[in-house]
C-alpha cells in the first residue's frame, strides 16, 4: 500500500492531536458539568421534599382523621414534581395515580420503611427521574418523585456543542497542520524547484543558507553538491571536446586516404576495392561521432533566438535528406523565435532516426499555440518498446529495433542532442506511440513568440 505524503502525515497528526485533546477535554467538562447539575439538583430537589413533608406533617396532626388528598393538595408542586404519600399500607397522592407509585423502587421503600431517608435517580416511563422519600412516621412515608427531563435536555445540547467544538478544533487543528507543512515543506520545496532548474540545464543556479538558517546545512551541502557535479560535467565537456578536437586531425588524414582509395576502387581486385569500401564508411562514421561529440560539447551554450520561418526551415531540412516536402504541415504563425541552428540540426536529426530506424519519416507537423511551439515527426516504424522510452535520449543509446538492424550506422548520440537542443530552448522531448503504428517523436519549445 502507498504510504501518505509527508504533508498528508502532518495533517493528519495535526488534525488527530486537536481531535484527541477537544475530546478529552469536552469528556471531562461533560463529565464534571453533569456531576455538578445533578448535584445541584438533587440538593434542591432534596429541600423540596422535606419542605412539602414538614407541610404534610403538620397537616395530618392536626387532624384525628385527616383528609390526606386535601393535605397533600395544599402543596406547591408545580409540573415536575409529584407528592405522593404512603399511610398505613395506603397510596396517597393529589391526583389519579398514573404509574406514580410504580416508579418508586422497592428497595426505596423498604429503606424509607425501615426509618432512613432515601434518595435514587430512576428512569419511570423511560424519563429519568428523582424519588425521594422521607418517613413521616412508623406508618407514614412521604414521597416525591421528581423529573429530571429538563435536566437531560440541557445535558443533550450540552453534548452537542461540546462535540461540535471538538471537530471544529479537529478541522482547526488539520488547518495548523497544513499551513505548518507549507510552511516546514517550503525550504524542501526551494530546493525541489532548485535541482528541477539545474536538471534543466541551469548549473549556475544555487541556494541562499541565509534564506533558512535552521536548514543552512543543507542548503551548504546542496552547493556543495552542485559545485561538485558542475565540475564534473565540465571536466567531461572539456574531455570530450579534447578528445574530439585531437580526434579530427588524423581523422581528416584518414579521410583523405580513403578518398584516394575510393576514386581509384575500379583498379583495385575485388577484395581491396570491398576492404577501401568499408574503411571509408568507418571512416565517416567515425567523423559523424566526432561531430556529435563536439557538439554535445558545446551544448551548455544559450541558444541565440531569432524570427524563423519554421515552415522553410522544415522543407529545406527535408530536401537536404532528400524526403518529400510534402509530409510537412504549419498550423499557427509560421514565424517563430528559435536557434536556427539548433532547431535545424534537431529537424535534421530526427528526420535521420526516422530513415534509420522507422521506414522514414511520414509526417512533420508544426503548431504554434500561444507562446508555445510544437514539433512533431511521425515514422511508420515498428514504434519504440516501453522499456526504451525512458533511456531513449540517453548518450550511446540504441532502442532494441535500432540494436536488431545491422545495416546501419547509427552513433546513439543523435536523440542525445535532440534533448539536449530542447533543453537549451528549455522545452522538452517525449516519444509517443503513433496512431496505426509507429513512432512520434513530439517535441516543445516554449517561448517561440518574440
Amino acid at each position: 500500500m502507498r504510504r501518505a505524503g509527508l504533508r498528508v502525515r502532518v495533517i493528519a497528526g495535526f488534525a488527530a492531536g486537536a481531535l484527541a485533546l477537544s475530546a478529552t477535554m469536552a469528556l471531562v467538562s461533560f463529565q464534571v458539568v453533569r456531576q455538578s447539575l445533578l448535584s445541584e439538583r438533587e440538593r434542591t430537589a432534596v429541600r423540596a421534599a422535606y419542605y412539602d413533608a414538614a407541610i404534610v406533617r403538620s397537616g395530618l396532626g392536626t387532624q384525628s382523621d385527616p383528609d390526606v388528598g386535601a393535605v397533600l393538595r395544599t402543596l406547591d408542586t408545580g409540573e415536575n414534581r409529584r407528592a405522593v404519600l404512603q399511610r398505613r399500607g395506603d397510596w396517597y397522592s393529589r391526583q389519579a395515580d398514573t404509574g406514580v407509585t410504580e416508579a418508586i423502587p422497592v428497595s426505596l421503600q423498604q429503606a424509607a420503611a425501615e426509618g432512613t431517608p432515601s434518595v435514587q435517580r430512576v428512569r419511570a416511563d423511560g424519563r429519568p427521574t428523582l424519588v425521594v422519600a422521607v418517613p413521616l412516621s412508623r406508618t407514614e412515608v412521604f414521597y416525591e418523585v421528581d423529573s429530571l427531563q429538563e435536566l437531560e435536555h440541557t445535558l443533550g445540547v450540552l453534548t452537542a456543542v461540546l462535540t461540535a467544538v471538538a471537530i471544529s478544533t479537529a478541522a482547526l487543528g488539520a488547518l495548523l497542520g497544513w499551513y505548518a507543512s507549507r510552511y516546514v515543506l517550503r525550504p524542501l520545496t526551494r530546493v525541489a524547484d532548485a535541482a528541477q532548474e539545474i536538471a534543466g540545464g541551469a548549473s549556475k543556479y544555487r541556494l541562499d543558507p541565509a534564506t533558512e538558517p535552521d536548514l543552512a546545512r543543507i542548503t551548504t551541502s546542496f552547493n556543495h553538491m552542485v559545485d561538485e557535479l558542475s565540475a564534473r560535467l565540465e571536466r567531461d565537456r572539456r574531455f570530450a571536446a579534447d578528445v574530439s578536437h585531437e580526434l579530427r586531425s588524423p581523422l581528416q588524414t584518414l579521410a583523405a586516404a580513403a578518398s584516394v582509395l575510393e576514386r581509384r576502387r575500379d583498379q583495385l581486385d575485388e577484395r581491396t576495392a570491398m576492404a577501401a569500401g568499408l574503411v571509408s564508411d568507418e571512416i565517416a562514421r567515425f567523423q559523424q561521432l566526432v561531430n556529435d561529440l563536439l557538439e554535445l560539447s558545446r551544448g551548455d551554450r544559450p541558444a541565440t533566438r531569432r524570427p524563423v520561418d519554421m515552415p522553410e526551415l522544415a522543407q529545406q531540412i527535408c530536401r537536404d535528406r532528400k524526403v518529400s516536402t510534402d509530409i510537412v504541415t504549419s498550423a499557427g504563425s509560421a514565424t517563430w523565435s528559435v536557434d536556427r541552428s539548433r532547431v535545424g540540426q534537431l529537424l535534421g536529426n530526427l528526420l535521420d532516426n526516422a530513415q534509420a530506424y522507422g521506414g522514414g519519416a511520414v509526417a512533420v507537423r508544426l503548431a504554434l499555440e500561444g507562446e508555445s511551439g510544437r514539433i512533431e515527426v511521425d515514422d511508420e516504424g515498428p514504434g519504440v518498446s516501453p522499456d526504451d522510452k525512458p533511456l531513449i535520449f540517453d548518450r550511446f543509446v540504441r532502442g532494441r529495433s535500432a540494436s536488431a538492424r545491422a545495416d546501419t550506422a547509427g552513433t546513439g548520440l543523435g536523440l542525445a542532442l535532440v534533448a539536449q537542443h530542447a533543453a537549451a530552448h528549455g522545452g522538452t522531448v517525449t516519444v509517443l506511440d503513433r496512431p496505426g503504428g509507429g513512432a512520434r517523436f513530439r517535441v516543445d519549445l516554449p517561448g517561440c513568440v518574440s
